[in-house]
């Protein structure tokens, strides 16, 4: 979804920077690419690049919860079943949330259970202009397919439910709005 939309707005004449974690995919035609591997290095990201940001779209599926440790050697299987202590990683948004000024900031949320209720919490907590809320718990939308069907839920103003099309045209819907908030 993230190459979607920096192929669109690209496409639109923004200039865009993409802040990735590890993909597959080839950096959009006129998109700088920043390349991470943990929620860490997407904050410092955002962060370093943030001063020259008008619109930030936060649609990664940054995880929530990581090892506190990590055991420098291999886990030998004759050691037994290992006992994995999580703790959370950062909130991006929540931790920039104070530097968002005159921007707009636009967030996904990648649901399973409750999606309209948990997105619309997060819009608020996390004073989103907008959030694109995405069921990933269907088979033929969300993750690792080329669909995707979405709520697009605005801080003000009506939702929008868009029906099963391609994350390209997604992105495009995403965009209009975006560019509507700029004229």
């Amino acid at each position: 979804m993230g190459f979607a939309l920096a192929t669109a707005a690209r496409r639109r004449g923004h200039t865009v920077t993409l802040i990735a974690g590890p993909v597959a995919l080839p950096a959009p035609d006129g998109v700088s690419i920043v390349s991470v591997i943990s929620a860490e290095d997407m904050l410092d990201a955002v962060s370093s690049n943030l001063p020259e940001c008008d619109a930030l779209i936060m649609c990664a599926a940054v995880a929530d919860w990581r090892p506190a440790t990590i055991s420098p050697r291999k886990l030998k299987k004759h050691g037994g079943i290992p006992t994995l202590t999580l703790e959370a990683t950062p909130d991006i948004l929540q931790t920039i949330k104070p530097r968002k000024r005159k921007r707009l900031f636009i967030g996904f949320a990648a649901e399973t259970d409750d999606l309209e209720q948990e997105a619309s919490r997060k819009l608020k907590s996390k004073g989103l202009d907008l959030i694109v809320a995405n069921d990933v718990g269907r088979s033929d939308s969300g993750f690792e397919v080329e669909n995707n069907r979405v709520v697009m839920i605005p801080a003000s103003g009506p939702r929008r439910r868009l029906p099963l099309m391609s994350k390209d045209a997604v992105a495009e819907r995403i965009m209009d709005w975006i560019d509507a908030r700029w004229k």
